[in-house]
């Protein structure tokens, strides 16, 4: 029965090929050796043989502490996600009779949205008999979209979606 294979690099029995080439604790190049020895010399050091690049010919494996590496790793792998900049949407909803200061709040908020690295989708919801004059509302659409072209470009152009007219804009 073979052992449930665990994330993470293998190490000591569980690399499975004859020859690794070899590096010690402190860097140094110890040349290929046999996986057996090299499992030998790192106990007798007091570590485990760690294989830090599986797809190199042949695989290349470190004298480390197994706990400490993985630990080094998951911090590595927390930092980064912690950085990361996931991309959110917000939406901005307008009517096709908006008033010139109210669009004005409204592309303030779309612009500090896109220097925020985030999409927009700006819907434009049609009432009553607004649905019948839809070019007021492809109008302001395209006003939008000049209004943000140095700083945006259109993920997605307009469309009608029932009474709602939809765009979506994302950062250049």
């Amino acid at each position: 029965m073979t052992p449930p294979t665990k994330s993470g690099p293998r190490f000591n029995n569980f690399i499975t090929v004859d020859k690794v080439r070899v590096i010690d604790g402190e860097g140094e190049n110890l040349g290929v050796m046999y996986t057996r020895e090299a499992i030998e010399a790192a106990a007798a050091v007091g570590l485990d043989l760690v294989e830090v690049s599986p797809n190199a010919d042949p695989p290349v494996c470190k004298f480390l502490d197994v706990g400490k590496f993985r630990y080094e790793a998951q911090k590595k792998a927390n930092a980064q996600r912690k950085t990361q900049k996931t991309q959110d949407i917000k939406e901005i909803k307008m009517r096709p009779n908006i008033d010139d200061h109210d669009y004005d709040v409204k592309m303030r908020n779309v612009n500090r949205f896109i220097e925020d690295g985030d999409k927009v989708k700006v819907t434009l919801r049609f009432r009553g008999r607004e649905l019948s004059h839809q070019q007021l509302g492809m109008d302001l659409l395209k006003r939008v979209q000049a209004d943000v072209a140095e700083i945006a470009k259109v993920e997605a152009y307009p469309r009608m979606e029932g009474r709602q007219m939809l765009m979506v804009i994302a950062p250049k």
